[in-house]
């Protein structure tokens, strides 16, 4: 699963490297093998199959695949470049890429020749870091959609036409306001919109809840701060400073996390990661929608008796949709021991051969346009549209699309913003408190 919680590097890490790289390397590494990470057990079968195609077109050279759940695979990433024992290549996060890069344990990749042209637009440039070098090879990108149990918008009268075209503002919340409290329903069966709801005993949610969103909101309320034209930093990257305290995003968090005390938004005590995610809820009825990325299709499609279908995300402010659109890359570690496998292994994964291969398994949209082209033609074969996740990337006039805060210090900054939103959300704290979180994130990029 592809969550998107950051978990800070290791003190040992930050403060130092020295001594580390004692060429041991990953187990199973050798002049053989090329040992690679990832975190996505759902995408595993996929690179397993690009593993036998590499290995066949490079005889003598082997692949071992690790897969790790996702607080693990940065816990046991972070702990094997302090002993030595990297794997050779790994897939890589956008935000963890720049830390890992000023601590110099990533290889740079100026030398394999990626054009950024031969991707979808902006992935390639994501990837380069402040000294310059590049440090990921393009592997795919997702954005974020409704999702919906169609049993329960057809019962509350919605049709996918009204769901396509909600629309929001931080005053009323619009249509998508008015939708997802005619989809709340309290213990005695009275809609959110109807007279004497229960807020205080609620039976199905319109909205799912995904968490208090971290500094990114990516899943949570990114859609509608990005609607709104707001930024995360001053700069698209490599921003010098934070604007949480932007009037803008503080009133769109207040309306967001208002939700909630209206009874219309699943309170923080709803979930609990791993354990009852949105897509949980919604599988439970518990749920009559949630905001959730493309890695999550096969998931909610995949639930017995439960119908879904996709909507677009509701048009903000700026008149535009907006959703986050986040790639993965793949990264080779400095200490690698089988630098020369790794290197035509990034280049493998990075062509067009291995994310068609990708893309026919229909888990993820891989990063070149013929590789995004097998995977909706995957999805199609499986009866999933997935027009919601597709059409915002090739709209430029009705969607906006925008990319994870990258900066430096991005574990810190997600210190600072956990605490500060969870307790917006779950505890009714102002959201003016906000101005001093920004204040501290500035200080600390400022250093």
């Amino acid at each position: 699963m592809r969550m998107r919680t950051i978990v800070a590097l290791s003190g040992a890490l930050a403060l130092s490297l020295t001594g580390c790289a004692n060429g041991n390397g990953a187990p199973g590494s050798g002049s053989d093998t090329v040992t690679y990470w990832l975190w996505d057990a759902n995408q595993l079968p996929a690179y397993q199959a690009c593993a036998k195609g590499f290995e066949k077109e490079n005889p003598g050279l082997k692949v071992r695949i690790t897969q790790l759940g996702w607080d693990d695979y940065w816990t046991k990433l972070t702990a094997s470049f302090i002993a030595g024992t990297e794997p050779d290549v790994f897939t890589d996060h956008i935000q963890k890429f720049g830390q890992f890069a000023d601590l110099k344990v990533l290889e740079p990749l100026d030398g394999l020749g990626i054009d950024p042209a031969d991707y979808q637009k902006g992935l390639a440039d994501n990837w380069i870091a402040q000294d310059g070098h590049r440090y990921g090879a393009p592997k795919d990108w997702d954005t974020v959609a409704l999702f919906y149990n169609k049993k329960m918008t057809d019962q509350a009268g919605l049709t996918p036409d009204e769901l396509n075209s909600l629309d929001w503002n931080p005053k009323d919340g619009g249509s998508f306001e008015k939708a997802i409290a005619h989809l709340t329903i309290d213990a005695k069966g009275r809609r959110g919109d109807e007279p004497g709801f229960d807020k205080n005993h609620v039976k199905v949610y319109g909205l799912a809840t995904n968490g208090a969103g971290y500094g990114d909101g990516q899943t949570q309320w990114s859609p509608f701060t990005g609607s709104t034209g707001w930024n995360y930093t001053d700069k698209a990257r490599w921003g010098t400073k934070y604007q949480y305290d932007s009037t803008t995003f503080q009133s769109t968090i207040k309306w967001y996390f208002g939700l909630a005390k209206k009874g219309y938004l699943a309170p923080l005590t709803a979930y609990s990661g791993g354990a009852n995610q949105a897509n949980a809820q919604v599988a439970s009825g518990r749920a009559a929608m949630a905001f959730d990325g493309a890695w999550m299709i096969s998931t909610y499609y995949g639930f017995k008796d439960v119908k879904i279908g996709t909507a677009f995300t509701p048009a903000g402010p700026s008149g535009k949709r907006g959703t986050m659109m986040n790639g993965l890359a793949d990264s080779i570690t400095k200490n690698a021991r089988n630098k020369p496998g790794a290197v035509k292994w990034v280049k493998y994964l990075s062509s067009d051969q291995c994310q068609k291969t990708v893309g026919r398994y229909g888990i993820v949209f891989p990063a070149t346009p013929e590789g995004t082209r097998a995977a909706i033609a995957a999805y199609r074969k499986k009866g999933i549209d997935v027009t919601a996740f597709t059409r915002p990337v090739a709209d430029k006039k009705d969607f906006r699309t925008f990319t994870y805060p990258i900066t430096d210090y991005a574990a810190d900054v997600t210190a600072l913003m956990t605490p500060a939103m969870q307790d917006i959300y779950g505890n009714g704290k102002p959201v003016s408190s906000l101005d001093q979180t920004n204040d501290q994130i500035n200080l600390i990029l400022s250093q």
